[in-house]
């Protein structure tokens, strides 16, 4: 069991102090905004009650049970007091992140490892020098409860072991840690979403199809063979002489990085905004919570039949 603070109660914040309490772990959690720390812990009952009904939690996981687990602290020095691992997952700025460094490396233990879950910023620049050899990266995807992938990428000065360390603790939580050999924005998952990101808003602005008629594309398509062969073990199933072939006779030029999407940009103008306004590139009624749970319950059943169903990549090593 370790002691692990959260800093940040946010979307992501809360969701990982109840990952890492269904881990076995002591989670102390803690923002800056009281409302949004006062709010945390109806998102976590909710995520968990999910997760109960699905089977993807003990069924003896109780609200009572969660408040044991995961406690709730006003001020920074009172979360990380004793703290082996500090997650930090508060807003995307560098100048907020190098702010709340400079106070963890008065606050914290002499011995605690720093784990940011930044997606974008190169975050080692901004954590003090002192605190290089504990300082690492450990990116998650939301919802945390139910995505796997965890990127872990040490910092320049990070001491062996750290990462092995708390990709250790991740694989025994059931989840899926990626080491990457250096910082690079987005990491694996974000840049190829990126990727298909531009290709999709220049097919919808360019009204090849509506934004229905390309989900269905992927959904029916591409997602159908992703999970269980990935990309390189879906290409050695197609042969690389004919990926080859195609991509010496390939006549289509990927769209350019733009500064922004015509179609999305209204979208956003008209206050479109996704599910928490009721209505994005789809119209969304109805109680936004009902909605996410709704996505909960389809990943639980599509994470439990991928478990039953298994992968092809890695598999020549059953063979």
């Amino acid at each position: 069991m370790a002691r692990v603070a959260v800093i940040g109660a946010g979307t992501m914040g809360h969701a990982l102090a109840l990952v890492f309490a269904l881990g076995g772990h002591r989670v102390r959690l803690t923002d800056s905004n009281e409302a949004t720390l006062a709010r945390a812990q109806g998102l976590m009952e909710t995520a968990l009650a999910t997760l109960v009904a699905g089977g993807e939690a003990p069924a003896d996981w109780t609200s009572a049970h969660l408040s044991q687990a995961v406690t709730r602290h006003p001020t920074l020095e009172e979360t990380v007091d004793g703290a082996e691992l500090i997650v930090e997952a508060i807003i995307e700025t560098p100048e907020a992140k190098k702010a709340l460094y400079e106070q963890l490396d008065a606050l914290a233990p002499a011995e605690a490892i720093f784990a940011s879950n930044t997606s974008h910023l190169d975050i080692f620049p901004l954590i003090p020098k002192g605190r290089q050899r504990k300082a690492m990266i450990a990116h998650w995807y939301t919802p945390p409860y139910l995505v796997d992938l965890v990127d872990v990428i040490p910092g320049p000065g990070c001491e062996p072991g750290v990462v092995e360390g708390v990709s250790d603790l991740l694989r025994a939580m059931g989840k899926q840690p990626i080491g990457l050999k250096k910082f690079v924005p987005g990491y694996v998952a974000n840049r190829i979403q990126a990727a298909i990101g531009l290709e999709v808003q220049h097919l919808l602005d360019e009204g090849v199809a509506t934004a229905p008629e390309i989900d269905a594309a992927i959904i029916h398509g591409l997602a159908l063979r992703l999970p269980i062969l990935g990309f390189y073990a879906k290409a050695d199933f197609t042969g690389l002489a004919l990926m080859q072939a195609v991509a010496a006779n390939r006549s289509y030029t990927p769209p350019p990085v733009r500064g922004g999407s015509p179609a999305l940009d209204k979208l956003v103008a008209e206050g479109r905004t996704g599910v928490l306004a009721g209505a994005g590139y789809y119209d969304w009624p109805g109680d936004p919570a009902k909605l996410f749970e709704a996505r909960d319950k389809r990943l639980i059943a599509l994470k439990q039949a991928m478990r039953q169903i298994g992968t092809m990549a890695g598999l020549e090593r059953d063979l």
